[in-house]
């Protein structure tokens, strides 16, 4: 759009927040109408200078929430003034996407740095040094190690997904980055000689404290502006779920002022309230079958079906795909190459059904996802949480399903106590619970419609295994070289 006349109307509630016009036009063809619950709590906090600790339901804009003020405020042509720290790859290649195309109009840069990809390739984005930085912890040290980015110019610290990234996987990696952070001194506008902004034209009314605003709004920002530039980097740390060890951890890293934003409801049911969400009480010789009348019942537009582990992950997508079902497989042992291509054919509609771990829980926003399915049931309840958030964003309708066998009533209760509801038993049309098999061992259980090996008769003679040695191939003969023995000697001849 080259003519200023073809831009939607600018969102006027998200200018009433003090939102820079630039951004406005970002948000404008991205169908930013009206701010979510934390955008509109978030957003005028974070123009005022104040840490935050927001807390909101999966699915409610929160990459937006954060990512606006940063837009506002970051200067052009100084690299790396705002750091985003995310737990997973998938992730990081989410945020990115969305802050890039809210600062479409902004001569702005944000670059997303995670493993599984060739440092030189990232190497050549940062030579360009954006303003803007989107990683997983372990690149951002690999990177900060090598001396190819620095903290001089950092101005915003953000942890999205931060109970994740405060446990006891990620806490180390947090606290070496956050601790390089500290102690930056911010520097002011007349420091840098008056650079202009971020957006093209430095007397863009924008920038200023809205009209609309109250006196008390113009002033407030103003003061946190004034404070912010004294006080060194802002942090903002958000999720869905905040527990109060998480809390404790955070606010070590925080300066004061510190706000904690809660969007209502989050804190007494964190998932969306648009999600229906039912348990399947079903035997694990059963879970297959039942996942099978499911489907055919539900007829999914789109669904994600959840697993614990990698391997169960790739054996029940074959079995999907054996059966006609047309799904892929996304975990932790898949290329960073191939986990791109399954998930940019997952967001285009190439195939309907997606089976993941919970490496996928909280790095998929794709709209129009109708359903999850909780096959296996996860031992963390926040886990359900992030999973269920999967489904019924922004507004949507979805549905999710909870397989639970005999054994895991506890993990159920769990969730339930955390979601503040008493989750509905299903009706699954056309299924039919099997007696247990009489071949059914506890320690080999059955997948799909296999059955599991015989147990052992018990009054039979234990026979001592004799132990195998195991079997290395040869390596091929050679001289000093990698050509083999009868090359060389017919090269010789």
């Amino acid at each position: 759009m080259s003519d200023k006349t073809d831009h939607p109307p600018l969102p006027e509630a998200f200018a009433a927040l003090g939102v820079r016009n630039s951004v406005l036009k970002g948000l404008a063809e991205a169908q930013y109408n009206t701010p979510s619950e934390i955008q509109a709590l978030l957003i005028p906090r974070a123009l005022a200078g104040v840490d935050i600790l927001g807390q909101a339901r999966t699915g409610t804009g929160k990459t937006a929430a954060f990512g606006i003020p940063i837009l506002c405020k970051v200067e052009r042509g100084l690299s790396t003034q705002a750091l985003i720290l995310v737990p997973t790859r998938e992730l990081c290649m989410q945020v990115e996407e969305e802050i890039q195309r809210l600062a479409k109009h902004t001569p702005l840069r944000v670059t997303a740095v995670y493993g599984g990809q060739k440092i030189v390739a990232q190497m050549k984005h940062l030579q360009h040094g954006p303003e803007i930085l989107v990683g997983t912890p372990g690149r951002v040290i690999d990177l900060l190690d090598r001396r190819i980015i620095d903290f001089h110019n950092i101005r915003f610290v953000v942890l999205d997904e931060v109970d994740r990234m405060l446990d006891i996987g990620f806490r180390d990696d947090i606290r070496n980055i956050l601790s390089r952070v500290r102690g930056v001194r911010r520097v002011t506008n007349e420091e840098l000689g008056m650079r202009p902004t971020a957006d093209e034209s430095p007397n863009d009314s924008s920038s200023e404290t809205p009209a609309s605003a109250s006196p008390d709004a113009q002033s407030d920002l103003q003061a946190g502006a004034g404070a912010a530039k004294q006080r060194g980097h802002q942090t903002m740390f958000v999720s869905a779920t905040i527990s109060e060890e998480i809390d404790r951890l955070a606010r070590k890293f925080m300066r004061e002022p510190i706000e904690k934003l809660i969007a209502p409801g989050a804190d007494e049911k964190p998932t969306v309230e648009k999600v229906e969400q039912y348990y399947c009480s079903v035997q694990p010789w059963d879970k297959y079958r039942c996942l099978r009348a499911l489907l055919k019942q539900e007829q999914p537009e789109l669904a994600i079906i959840f697993c614990r582990t990698k391997h169960g992950a790739e054996k029940l997508a074959h079995k999907l795909t054996t059966d006609g079902i047309e799904c892929r497989e996304i975990h932790g042992n898949l290329a960073q190459n191939k986990r791109e291509k399954v998930m940019k054919s997952f967001k285009s509609g190439k195939f309907d059904v997606l089976v993941a771990t919970d490496l996928a829980s909280r790095g998929i926003d794709v709209a129009d996802i109708t359903h999850i399915i909780n096959y296996d049931i996860p031992d963390d309840p926040e886990a359900y949480v992030h999973r269920v958030g999967r489904t019924a964003r922004m507004g949507k309708k979805g549905k999710a399903f909870t397989f639970v066998t005999k054994e895991q009533g506890d993990e159920l209760t769990k969730v339930e106590n955390l979601i503040n509801m008493l989750v509905p038993q299903a009706t699954i049309e056309g299924f039919e619970a099997r007696p247990t098999p009489s071949d059914w061992t506890e320690s080999r259980p059955v997948f799909g419609d296999r059955q599991a090996v015989p147990a052992a008769d018990p009054q039979a003679p234990v026979e001592t295994p004799v132990p195998q040695l195991p079997v290395i191939p040869a390596r091929p003969r050679t001289l000093g070289s990698k050509t083999p023995l009868t090359r060389r000697h017919k090269r010789r001849r």
